[in-house]
């Protein structure tokens, strides 16, 4: 007994115990990327994907970032901060497309296209429906990987840059209304809001979503009369919630909303789809209904609208009038802030790209998160987006089945 008391006591009691896969840590293979961050081309297109100090995290953490020079100037960020954050200023866009990843804002346009190579990763947003047949088709030759903002989850199962953007874009579009409203030519010389002995703006909002939650908060914190509109009633319900106030709600009703319309200073649509082009809700005959010189700002154009006399503008060329209406039809609403936006931008991304070099590449870390999963729209040449496929009748696999093969 003696002996094996002695042989007992050389033994270390917490290993004998563990099981054998603690007691060998299984080693972690870091992927350390090489990043490039293009200048935008699109002239309605003013963010940039990182900010400096994403950058400065990125290359502390081992990757190496290439910007092209001049790409933040629009959104107010120097090529010397990013310089001094640590990314490689580069003079030329096809040096910035040597890297491994390519993070950019808008689409990328054809010539940008042409430099993409096979295996490499892009990210940026897709904006679907103002697309053609043949960008994709582009995009599959190339045989990259390709993620979409509009698409890609977060852990709550929420789209992370699409609620950014979104609080943005309906914060901003009340703000964009109250400059037209008071514009001499465009609108009626009205302030946005209340006033003392005057009766308060009406502002209609089509849709009960995130967009529409913060153009009532704006709204509402200006004093004016807000009336919402929705199909579902529990977004209704939800909106009065989470704004804290018993505010005009109603299920889109046409004789209703024409009534609302008869009187509104502002229109807010804001309708969202999640599948295909959103429906028309606001015929032409309604708007020729409306007040001259009231305001429309078409946020869901970029999925086609919910006004029929809408059509996409630009920032250099936001509105157009029908029938003494204003209307403002922008896509890309929050690039009107692209300070604030980009940054917005940003706080996904960055620590998305840490995740996957940590994983220890794209491949490995799409078999763990089924939120990035759903943000591919190409996978190594491979169309994996089931709208896109069915939109512009191209052929499309299931992201699950071709990520079995990395299981």
């Amino acid at each position: 007994m003696e002996t094996i008391h002695n042989d007992l006591s050389q033994v270390n009691l917490a290993e004998t115990l563990a099981p054998q896969e603690q007691l060998k840590p299984a080693a972690r293979t870091i992927k350390r990327f090489s990043i490039g961050i293009p200048r935008e081309i699109s002239p309605d297109e003013n963010r940039i994907a990182l900010v400096p100090s994403a950058v400065q995290e990125l290359v502390q953490n081992g990757h190496t970032v290439y910007l092209e020079r001049g790409a933040g100037n629009n959104a107010k960020f120097t090529d010397v901060e990013f310089s001094e954050a640590g990314a490689k200023i580069c003079e030329t866009t096809e040096e910035v497309y040597q890297a491994e990843i390519i993070v950019k804002v808008a689409p990328p346009k054809n010539q940008e296209i042409e430099f993409l190579k096979p295996r490499q990763v892009l990210f940026s947003s897709v904006q679907t429906f103002i697309q053609q047949k043949n960008y994709f088709i582009s995009l599959l030759q190339k045989k990259i990987t390709a993620f979409g903002f509009e698409y890609v989850k977060d852990d709550s199962n929420a789209f992370p840059v699409m609620r950014s953007m979104s609080e943005i874009a309906g914060t901003t579009s009340v703000l964009i209304a109250a400059e037209y409203l008071s514009h001499p030519v465009f609108g009626k010389g009205s302030m946005l809001g209340g006033f003392p002995g005057i009766n308060p703006s009406e502002v209609i909002i089509l849709g009960g979503g995130t967009v529409a939650e913060y153009a009532a908060r704006t709204a509402l914190g200006m004093g004016a009369l807000v009336k919402i509109f929705d199909d579902k009633i529990y977004k209704l319900r939800n909106i009065q919630y989470q704004l804290g106030s018993r505010i005009f709600t109603s299920i889109i009703q046409p004789k209703v909303l024409l009534k609302s319309l008869q009187t509104a200073d502002v229109v807010i649509a804001a309708l969202y789809s999640r599948e295909g082009r959103t429906p028309v809700i606001i015929t032409e005959e309604m708007v020729n209904q409306m007040k001259k010189g009231s305001v429309i700002v078409d946020v869901s154009i970029d999925q086609g609208g919910c006004v029929e006399t809408s059509r996409p503008t630009s920032h250099s060329h936001p509105i157009y009038q029908v029938n003494g209406v204003t209307h403002y039809c922008v896509p890309n609403i929050a690039s009107k802030v692209p300070h604030t936006a980009s940054y917005a931008i940003s706080n996904v991304f960055s620590p998305l790209i840490l995740k996957i070099g940590y994983t220890g590449g794209i491949e490995k870390y799409l078999t763990r998160d089924p939120g990035l999963r759903q943000g591919v729209y190409i996978f190594n040449g491979i169309l994996t987006n089931k709208t896109i496929g069915e939109y512009f009748t191209l052929p499309f696999k299931n992201i699950e089945l071709l990520m079995a093969a990395f299981r």
